[in-house]
């Protein structure tokens, strides 16, 4: 394999990666590896984002005017990123609102990277996921861009944003969001909310689910599965706010007025 295939099948790569096909190919020597990325920047093939972390520039571009792909870019920043929260919803086509800023899942401790207008958010795995080697469940492997990104499912991305709505743009994102899908597939749903052993978590989603019931055709066995998880005692819908609201005594969840009532739909 020449090096121009390499990046015809890698539109953003990491050197790790470079350096893995250059020791297939009989040519891993450092100082190779160095030469052809160096030789390849200067020619205006490359457009190196940061250190050790590299887009394809095709013909008819600029370097510094070429639009990189932000999805391709946030699944290399680090070697286990997944596309997660908003970031999942617009990758999905499934986001009410367009937002230049993208979280992401990774092991990796990350400070913010902004490239190009874009911001990227690095967030730890669920604790109670790790704990169960269970932090892949509900990605997906997707073609994107010519190249592969991981990304969470609907599923995962569902319970995932009401989990952390600050992570899925605040509620009125979320909810509107949320809507806009026709179909999710309930068991992979409930399972997912269980697996993060957060009884606030169960609520929330046993709560969205209740909400939408007749839309998304939820039976109450689904219900049933997160109730038995409620919390023993009132918890708000976001704890890191604690708004005023109303207890929804079946969740022991106080809800905002605005989410209970929709309030952005009078707005709109």
């Amino acid at each position: 394999m020449k090096t121009q295939d390499f990046f015809d099948e890698h539109p953003v790569f990491r050197h790790e990666e470079f350096a893995a096909f250059l020791t297939e190919t009989g040519t891993g020597s450092k100082k190779t590896r160095e030469a052809l990325l160096a030789y390849h920047v200067k020619a205006g093939h490359l457009l190196r984002i940061r250190r050790g972390l590299y887009a394809v520039v095709p013909r008819g571009f600029r370097p510094g005017d070429y639009p990189v792909d932000p999805y391709l870019l946030a699944c290399h920043l680090t070697d286990d990123a997944v596309l997660a929260y908003h970031s999942a919803l617009q990758f999905h086509g499934r986001a009410h609102s367009v937002h230049h800023r993208f979280p992401y899942l990774s092991r990796r401790a990350r400070q913010p990277f902004s490239f190009q207008g874009q911001a990227f958010i690095a967030t730890p795995f669920p604790k109670a996921l790790l704990e169960q080697q269970a932090e892949d469940f509900g990605v997906e492997i997707r073609s994107h861009g010519g190249g592969q990104v991981r990304v969470t499912s609907l599923e995962r991305t569902l319970v995932d944003v009401l989990a952390r709505p600050d992570l899925g743009g605040g509620w009125e994102e979320v909810w509107r969001s949320l809507e806009g899908v026709e179909y999710f597939d309930l068991g992979q749903v409930v399972q997912y909310a269980l697996l993060l052993k957060s009884a606030t978590v169960a609520a929330k989603v046993g709560f969205f689910l209740e909400q939408h019931r007749d839309a998304l055709m939820v039976e109450e066995a689904h219900l049933d599965r997160l109730r038995k998880h409620v919390p023993k005692q009132p918890c708000y819908l976001e704890r890191s706010r604690r708004e005023p609201g109303k207890l929804v005594a079946s969740w022991n969840l106080i809800v905002p007025p605005a989410v209970l009532e929709r309030a952005w739909e009078e707005v709109a």
